[in-house]
């Protein structure tokens, strides 16, 4: 069962198994180019996801896919024009649970850009998730603001190809000014303030991603890890966002 609405400029659909759910949300931040319509689309993972739930006979929890259009990235108010939304969705999520039911705990699910984006928002409000699962998720060791010498030495070290990496690094700056900024939502620099209470983590990453996150994923796993946060790191021979559906659909809904 599937129904949509706004909450100013964020969009959402709220998606809800026939069979029933577990009283969890999972909110759902989509990738590049997708939108809030991605949830069990028979050419994404996300079906892959669902169909491992109803094999199990597994209640899932209540979905909810999140979307302020293409392209955006949870920044808080800083000096770009476009940052803030971290601050707006936060905001947004009471009055979204006003009209689908409190959750017993609240989840977040996200691939690539959305892998960030939950990162940084489950890692933000650590008090606010149980859960955090980061498919492929943007994570650098070295910032958009570093210099071109050690992000050229970062391209040839994990292989990740230039091009694509140029449009991270435009993207990073539309909505960050600087390197403190950038360090305000940097999963590296936010899970240095994690412990033990934190959300627990499920982070997965294809070894030959163009993206270059391999790398960055690894060291955020051991990071976690170190700080005692139940993680789960799942490195995958493939490419960019290499899904493993069973062990992601055990986590979300257990």
């Amino acid at each position: 069962m599937q129904h949509c609405g706004t909450n100013g400029p964020l969009r959402y659909c709220v998606y809800r198994d026939r069979r029933g759910t577990t009283g969890d949300i999972v909110y759902h931040l989509h990738g590049r180019r997708l939108d809030e319509h991605v949830w069990n689309d028979d050419t994404y993972f996300t079906a892959m996801l669902q169909s491992e739930w109803e094999r199990n006979g597994t209640l899932p929890p209540t979905v909810v896919t999140l979307s302020y259009g293409p392209t955006w990235l949870l920044t808080p108010k800083g000096a770009k024009p476009d940052s803030g939304l971290l601050e707006q969705l936060m905001a947004s999520l009471p009055a979204i649970e006003a009209k689908i039911g409190h959750p017993r705990r609240r989840l977040l699910l996200g691939e690539s850009m959305g892998g960030l984006n939950v990162l940084v928002a489950g890692l933000s409000y650590p008090d606010r998730f149980a859960k955090i699962a980061a498919l492929c998720p943007g994570v650098y060791q070295s910032s958009p603001f570093a210099s071109l010498s050690s992000i050229r030495a970062s391209m040839e070290r994990t292989g990740a190809d230039p091009k694509t990496v140029f449009g991270v690094w435009l993207m990073a700056r539309h909505y960050v000014a600087s390197d403190a900024e950038w360090r305000r939502i940097s999963p590296l620099d936010l899970i240095a303030r994690a412990g033990p209470g934190s959300p627990a983590l499920y982070l997965s990453n294809g070894l030959y991603d163009a993206y270059g996150n391999f790398e960055g994923t690894e060291r955020l796993a051991q990071l976690a890890r170190g700080r005692g946060v139940r993680t789960e790191w799942h490195p995958l021979y493939g490419g960019h966002c290499a899904i493993d559906a069973a062990s992601l659909a055990a986590f979300l809904s257990s």
